[in-house]
């Protein structure tokens, strides 16, 4: 559950990014869903912000360690479940963040679930992983590596316990499936491997 540094904060490419997640905090803080939490990282984060929060993963050992990190918490719900099947209310949520789950979905119809979650004036965040494919894709990670070299020896490193895939998606198959279902969402790339999608639902 901690950083393999003592006494320093939890770190990972993932958690790298948890702050531009909570940077995109529409002004209405009601409920917030964090789709895949894993072991929980960022709900205490949510749980301070929001009234009510939300984690949603699959993974039964990744659960069972949110739910030691966030069990004095009384705003925050874990729920297990796969977020395409699970009974979610259309258009509840405040924010809806996804950090490293989208290439574990069908594209289209992952992006599609994880919009219509958001309520008209929310903000969906997904952190995300992309396939290499273009020589400018081959170029961000080339420049991330020794980046994440010396990080990992400042921060440390802490495992991700829930499954791991290699994305399929390109950012290209991604920019292209967002103009379609999340049409005026920023897409960036990001030094660490990831790229974020930060989309505002307009109002009905």
């Amino acid at each position: 559950m901690s950083s393999d540094v003592a006494g320093r904060p939890p770190w990972n490419h993932n958690i790298a990014y948890h702050r531009l997640v909570l940077a995109a905090a529409p002004a209405r803080r009601h409920r917030a869903l964090d789709v895949g939490c894993g072991q929980g990282h960022l709900l205490p984060h949510l749980a301070a912000a929001y009234d009510d929060v939300i984690g949603l993963d699959t993974d039964e050992a990744a659960l069972t360690e949110a739910a030691h990190r966030v069990g004095e918490l009384p705003n925050v719900t874990l729920i297990r479940g796969d977020v395409t099947s699970a009974e979610l209310p259309h258009a509840l949520f405040d924010l809806v963040s996804a950090v490293a789950v989208l290439h574990h979905l069908p594209l289209r119809s992952g992006l599609a679930r994880l919009a219509d979650l958001v309520r008209p004036g929310g903000c969906l965040v997904v952190v995300g992983l992309a396939r290499s494919a273009s020589p400018l894709d081959y170029a961000w990670g080339a420049a991330g590596l020794p980046v994440s070299k010396v990080l990992r020896l400042v921060r440390g490193h802490t495992p991700v316990t829930a499954p791991i895939v290699d994305p399929t998606q390109t950012l290209a198959d991604i920019r292209q499936a967002a103009a379609e279902i999340t049409p005026g969402a920023r897409i960036r790339r990001h030094l660490l491997f990831r790229y974020s999608l930060t989309w505002t639902r307009p109002p009905d």
